[in-house]
C-alpha cells in the first residue's frame, strides 16, 4: 500500500508545541495550500491541511516557523477519532510529517543586518582602492 503526501503551503498561525505524558514533543500546525484554479466568481480558493510533527522535528518547527512561513511537508495521511467534551465523536484527517522543509529565508535580526551592512561597506572601500591602478601596473 502507498500512503504518501507531499505539500507546499504557508502556515496559517504559529505552530503549537505540546508534550505527551511521556515528555515527547508534538507540534501541530495548519498549512494553507492554494488550489490551482479559481472559483466561478474568480476567487482563488485554498485547502487547509492539518499537520503534526513529532520529537526533535516538532521542536525545530516550533522554534523556527511562524504564521506565514512557506514550508514543504512530506509524510503520510492519518485519520483518527476522539470524543469531545459533549460526548460527540470527532474525526480528524492529518498529515504526519516525516520531513518538513523550510522554504523561506530566515529573517535576520538587527545585529545580523548591521554586520552584513558593515561587511558590504568594507567590500566597497576595498573595491575602490582596487580601482586605482598606476600606469606602471599596466602591461602595455
Amino acid at each position: 500500500m502507498i500512503n504518501r503526501a507531499v505539500l507546499v503551503g504557508r502556515l496559517t498561525k504559529d505552530p503549537e508545541l505540546r508534550r505527551t505524558a511521556n515528555d515527547i514533543a508534538v507540534t501541530t500546525f495548519t498549512l494553507a495550500i492554494n488550489r490551482p484554479f479559481t472559483s466561478q466568481s474568480g476567487d482563488r480558493e485554498a485547502d487547509f491541511i492539518q499537520c503534526v510533527a513529532w520529537r526533535r522535528q516538532a521542536e525545530t518547527v516550533e522554534k523556527f516557523l511562524s504564521k506565514g512561513s512557506l514550508v514543504g511537508v512530506e509524510g503520510r495521511i492519518q485519520s483518527r477519532s476522539y470524543d469531545d467534551q459533549d460526548g460527540n465523536r470527532k474525526y480528524i484527517t492529518e498529515i504526519v510529517c516525516d520531513s518538513v522543509q523550510f522554504l523561506d529565508t530566515k529573517p535576520s535580526s538587527d545585529t545580523d543586518q548591521a554586520q552584513t551592512q558593515s561587511s558590504k561597506r568594507n567590500e566597497t572601500k576595498s573595491n575602490r582602492n582596487d580601482d586605482l591602478i598606476s600606469e606602471d601596473d599596466l602591461p602595455f
